[in-house]
């Protein structure tokens, strides 16, 4: 099925590399052991994410990434940068820079890479690509940039893999269900409207061509969100940069989506400790050691609500229009 854990080719041929965090889930032990069943359970959710193997249990690692636990050091030969991006914060931490790394030029470049994947993919952005290719009712050809290119190829390579339960066009579902950007309504949407709003979803209905590029849409009104993919690959952008510039031991994280390498100040693997998926508290459920691989978390713990005793989660599976129902999440 997948070659090795390092290279997924797109199927528009273009160069772009899925994070390190979606190659790790991909590849894990855990995943390849999984029945048929499983494997297609385990990829009930609309956003990629990593989970481990507990023994006796399957626990889905959460949202908080609490890096208390590699807190900032007085130790001069740590720098850390932290700020705002794609509607959530990011850090970057690296120790041992390079002699004469300017720490203001440092964190320009990186805002300037962030602002471009912003420029591209933010659905907050009226101006972005994505969200001017959301707006044209047109089934036409829309020219595109070759990253945000590559990163669509990359969602609908995931989308076959993953027999549909990864899908960029899934957010009219997400809203339909309460769980969008506006106000939660916390109701069961009637059949009727789930499935009309079904037949306006589906990442088969994405049309891509490399030369030029450029993406098309085959019913007006799909609605692309690349909420799942795009923080990973700002993450793998701020960490190539950083590779290119000379740092041997970084720890980049936007939104709860990490890549790291190397060791911290204390000459140790980057730790990360795992939030607990327990609603009603907040306590570390393990520590995960980084090494030189990604980690995506998410679970269904917080955002959710429950009608008649039975609990909808913000999680839905694209391919029924429902709420995942297993408990992988």
């Amino acid at each position: 099925m997948l070659r090795n854990a390092t290279e997924i080719t797109s199927p528009s041929g273009l160069p772009y590399r899925p994070s390190s965090a979606l190659r790790q889930r991909l590849h894990s032990p855990a995943m390849r052991s999984l029945s048929r069943l499983e494997y297609e359970r385990s990829f009930g959710a609309s956003w990629v994410t990593y989970f481990l193997r507990i023994p006796k249990t399957i626990v889905f690692i959460g949202c908080l990434l609490l890096f208390a636990c590699q807190g900032d050091s007085p130790n001069e030969a740590l720098v850390r940068i932290t700020g705002s991006t794609m509607g959530t914060s990011y850090t970057v931490k690296v120790t041992n820079p390079p002699t004469g790394t300017d720490v203001d030029e440092l964190r320009a470049n990186i805002d300037e890479i962030l602002e471009e994947v912003n420029d591209q993919m933010s659905t907050y952005r009226q101006s972005s690509e994505l969200s001017k290719l959301n707006a044209k009712a047109s089934t036409a050809w829309v020219r595109v940039s070759p990253e945000f290119l590559a990163v669509v190829a990359e969602a609908l390579h995931i989308s076959v893999l993953t027999r549909g339960a990864f899908d960029v066009t899934v957010g009219p579902l997400v809203n339909l269900w309460g769980f969008g950007p506006e106000m939660r309504t916390e109701k069961i949407p009637s059949e009727q409207a789930l499935q009309a709003t079904l037949a306006k979803t589906g990442y088969r209905n994405i049309q891509i061509k490399k030369a030029p590029a450029a993406i098309k849409k085959d019913i007006t009104e799909l609605y692309i969100d690349l909420s799942g993919i795009a923080k990973g690959y700002g993450v793998d952008r701020i960490a190539d940069y950083l590779e290119s510039q000379g740092f041997a031991n970084y720890l980049v994280e936007i939104g709860g989506e990490l890549r790291g390498k190397g060791l911290n100040d204390r000459a140790a693997q980057w730790t990360i400790a795992i939030e607990k998926p327990v609603s009603g508290q907040r306590t570390v459920q393990r520590l995960i050691h980084i090494k030189g691989n990604g980690l995506a978390t998410s679970g269904d713990y917080r955002n959710y609500f429950e009608k008649n005793g039975k609990r909808y989660s913000h999680t839905i599976n694209p391919n029924t229009g429902r709420p995942i129902t297993h408990a992988l999440a």
